[in-house]
């Protein structure tokens, strides 16, 4: 065929086929293939049995064919079959091809009729054969049938469309002669996905079933709605000898009887029949590959380059070296040490834009979380007060003081100091998970030795959880130091004349500018489906006022809520909303917007609401206090004391202590992130530089720790196969694009008929009846009358026309009235075949000598 060597190619581009398929994808890369389309029961699967010789193929009503079959046929000395799905099983018996194709079905799809995208990978090893890749695909159908699901028909199209979409894959369109062409639905598809036909050979099955006086003959002739690359006829076996067991070689011999001797194909027997169809897909797939060769090298060059590598470190890879157990050792440890610090300190490569994680959380805790925690520890101002009370009443006891105690300040500031370490120790939990969750991170990528990457986790965070006690013991030591000493000459304490003048407004007030804006976001206003449903809006969070607007232009506001008198509290989400939701409302019991009491706000995620809550906190909007259900009810004397010394007394230690607190929270705020960086944070990455490589060493065999995984190894062989695979499909493309030949695609046709003639005359018509003419001279020797190119315009292969008399002709010369005298014979215009050589041609002009060609001499025209 002069592609001698695009026939190594193909069984190259089955090995790729289960290669890919092996390891879950397919690299992207579109292979040459053929796919087999038609409607149900066009003889699709009998078309395939034909090419291997053998039944193999489920039979049975309705749909068959539930799963794409890649067949790939290749030509050997023994005959076996193998799938792809049981590796290293040879199949003799087709018998059990046919049972394991139906168990592979009903594993995937069940045995309900349904349909699945799951291709099953068949390989025919035969003498029989040519090298082909075929896919027996679903035929379609209209109507859905048993337990299918009513969308069958649209599922199978769109699975049918998978495949035949791709430029490198070239569509058999199988129709039965006993159908009217123009309504084939291979054809329909066909066109719709290829519409220059450059893809498209059409097959017609079934001739032996016509009716009796009908053929396909213009069909085949590529004359009535032709293709471009024309139709091939075949003649399968009847339900009757299938049931029979009629053997298909015999079958063959048949349809290789019946093309000979029906006289409407007996013209073109050579180019009918399944031998010379496997033979054209044989050669039209090697031609297709040929024109495909230039984008499959380049894709397979692209797919090199992405393996080069990964691939570089399993080259020379052998398992048991302990010189190289001991250099990949170093690798990960270092690795893993990198990745950490990348993690905490932060790096511009791999970023994660979905969630934050290590240094950028931790960075959260320390600046949103632990404030929103210190802040939460506000005083309730009537609590506050009645400690302040009572601590003055307690501290003069039977005496009426006259002035304020400074033991009363001593007393409440060191009380209030205590509740400290609760939130610092939180703080402190927080970034402990944070740091343990981001060394399971890293260890991640130690999967390929889970020894190895156990060791390294347990070894990691055991010393992270060591670094915690140590963490907390100086934190609460700071605390400690805080309580040894109130320090009241500290340059930022109002002291006691300041102290009486001012209010506790005034302080809150003074915290922020009226008009700063402290936080902008959206947030999203959960209102009931009756009065409007949940909207977005962006939200404007100041000082004194919350307003929220239509988009972040901030030029139509919807509304500004006074933060007067407003308070949070927790909300429990929807059972259908994966939102988090808190809530603001007022302690005065009024509408806060519209007729609602309170207004539900909510985020996408838990961080947002501590956000959103502390940045509240900074304006001044407090979280509601959960009052214990047992507490007694006081009496109102208890609260508020009528003595009017005792309230100037109150209110200038109240003053003090929140002056005080306000110093001690901004130091210890200071000093938490740098103790727990310090002590923690800075000490792991030590750690881990420094000494992880010891104890992994003193924790047990390094042998076992760097055993590879199963998966690793699984992958790192089905790696290196594919990169050799592709590797020699680049070499053998190399050699084939420079000393194949290959067959031009046969010119365009009239091929509107398929989109736009919704009925044109059927395929079949009379054997006898209105035969045309002959464009050649028929069997029996001699010339005929006139010229015959404008008498004889119509196809060839037709019955011998009956002579008639040009216009204008005499009978003979001499006699021009005379019509009874027969005509005698011209030659017909057209040039003679070459005559042996020693024999002269006739001069111009010299008379024509009759001739008498007896039945046992050939004649010198023939």
């Amino acid at each position: 065929m002069g592609n001698r060597g695009m026939e190594d190619l193909i069984p190259l581009i089955n090995k790729l086929q289960d290669a890919f398929s092996s390891i879950g994808q397919s690299c992207n890369l579109d292979l040459p293939q053929i796919a087999v389309v038609g409607g149900q029961s066009a003889g699709k699967s009998s078309v395939l049995e034909n090419f291997v010789g053998r039944d193999f193929l489920p039979r049975g009503s309705g749909i068959v064919t539930r799963r794409p079959l890649i067949l790939q046929l290749v030509n050997s000395k023994v005959e076996y079959a193998e799938f792809l799905h049981c590796k290293g099983r040879k199949f003799v018996d087709f018998d059990e091809v046919r049972l394991e194709i139906e168990a592979e079905t009903e594993r995937v799809t069940g045995s309900n009729k349904g349909i699945s995208t799951v291709p099953i990978n068949l390989r025919v090893y035969s003498p029989n054969v040519l090298n082909l890749t075929l896919i027996d695909l679903p035929g379609m159908t209209k109507v859905a049938v048993g337990d299918q699901p009513v969308d069958i028909e649209h599922q199978i199209m769109e699975m049918l469309m998978q495949f035949i979409t791709k430029d490198s894959c070239l569509i058999l369109a199988v129709t039965p002669a006993n159908t009217d062409l123009a309504n084939s639905d291979a054809l329909k598809i066909s066109k719709e996905v290829d519409p220059q036909g450059l893809r498209t050979i059409g097959v017609i099955t079934k001739l032996d079933l016509m009716d009796e006086g009908t053929d396909a003959r213009d069909i085949l002739e590529n004359k009535l709605l032709p293709l471009r690359r024309g139709y091939i006829g075949v003649v399968n076996r009847s339900q009757k000898d299938i049931d029979g067991k009629k053997d298909i070689r015999a079958a063959l011999a048949a349809e290789r009887k019946f093309f000979l001797s029906h006289p409407g194909y007996r013209h073109i027997a050579e180019r009918m029949g399944t031998p010379h169809l496997q033979k054209t897909l044989n050669q039209q797939l090697t031609n297709h590959i040929r024109d495909t060769l230039p984008g499959l090298r380049s894709k397979l060059q692209s797919q090199v380059l992405s393996l080069e590598k990964e691939v570089e470190e399993y080259k020379n890879f052998r398992p048991d070296d302990p010189t190289r157990k001991t250099k990949a050792l170093l690798q990960m440890v270092q690795q893993f040490g990198v990745d950490f610090e990348k993690c905490i300190e932060g790096s511009g490569d791999q970023v994660d834009t979905s969630n934050l994680s290590g240094g950028a959380k931790i960075n959260r805790i320390f600046h949103e979380r632990f404030p929103f925690e210190l802040v939460k520890m506000e005083f309730d101002e009537k609590e506050l007060r009645r400690e302040i009370s009572y601590a003055i009443k307690n501290i003069h006891g039977v005496r009426t003081g006259l002035f304020t105690p400074d033991l009363a300040f001593e007393a409440i500031v060191k009380k209030q100091l205590i509740k400290l370490k609760e939130p610092c120790l939180k703080c402190i939990d927080l970034v402990i998970q944070e740091l343990i969750n981001t060394v399971r991170q890293c260890t991640n990528k130690l999967g390929s030795y889970p020894r190895l990457r156990e060791e390294t986790e347990r070894i990691v965070t055991t010393y992270v959880r060591e670094r915690d006690s140590k963490t907390k013991e100086q934190v609460l030591l700071l605390i400690d130091i805080e309580l040894s000493y109130i320090n009241t000459n500290h340059e930022d304490f109002i002291g006691f004349a300041n102290a009486q003048q001012r209010t506790a407004a005034n302080i809150t007030k003074k915290r922020v500018m009226p008009n700063q804006v402290i936080r902008r976001g959206w947030l999203t206003i959960n209102i009931s489906i009756m009065k409007g449903g949940s909207k977005d809006y962006w939200f404007v969070l100041t000082a004194e006022s919350l307003s929220w607007y239509k988009d972040e232009e901030e030029k139509e506001k919807k509304y500004m809520l006074p933060l007067d008198n407003l308070k949070l509290r927790d909300v429990e989400k929807g059972f259908m909303s994966s939102k988090q939701v808190f809530a603001i409302f007022s302690t005065e019991q009024r509408n806060v917007y519209k007729d609602l009491r309170q207004i539900e706000l909510a985020c996408g995620a838990q961080e947002d609401v501590d956000s959103w809550k502390a940045s509240f906190l900074r304006a001044g909007v407090y979280p509601e206090k959960d009052q214990p259900a047992s507490e007694d009810v006081m009496n109102p004397s208890d609260t508020v004391s009528m003595d009017p010394q005792l309230e100037r007394q109150v209110e200038t230690i109240r003053n003090l202590v929140d002056s005080y607190i306000g110093i001690v929270n901004k130091s210890i705020r200071d000093l938490m992130p740098k103790t727990i960086m310090h002590l923690m944070i800075n000490s792991a990455k030590d750690f881990i530089h420094s000494e992880l490589l010891a104890y992994l060493y003193s924790a047990g065999d390094q042998g076992s720790m760097m055993e590879e995984s199963p998966e690793q190894a699984q992958r790192r062989d089905e790696m290196l196969r594919m990169y050799h695979a592709l590797k020699e499909a680049l070499v053998l493309i190399g050699d084939i694009s420079t000393t194949t030949i290959s067959v031009p695609v046969p010119p365009p046709v009239d091929d509107k008929w398929i989109a736009k003639d919704p009925s044109p005359p059927p395929a079949s018509r009379p054997a006898a009846a209105t035969a045309p003419p002959p464009s050649r001279p028929p069997a029996v020797r001699g010339p005929t009358p006139g010229p015959p190119p404008p008498l004889n315009p119509s196809p060839a292969f037709g019955g011998p026309p009956v002579p008639t008399r040009p216009p204008g002709q005499v009978a003979y010369a001499g006699d021009p009235n005379s019509g009874s005298v027969p005509l005698v014979p011209s030659r017909p215009a057209r040039v003679p075949p070459a005559l042996p050589p020693g024999i002269p041609r006739r001069p111009p002009g010299a008379p024509i000598r009759p001739t008498v060609i007896r039945p046992s001499e050939p004649s010198l025209l023939d």
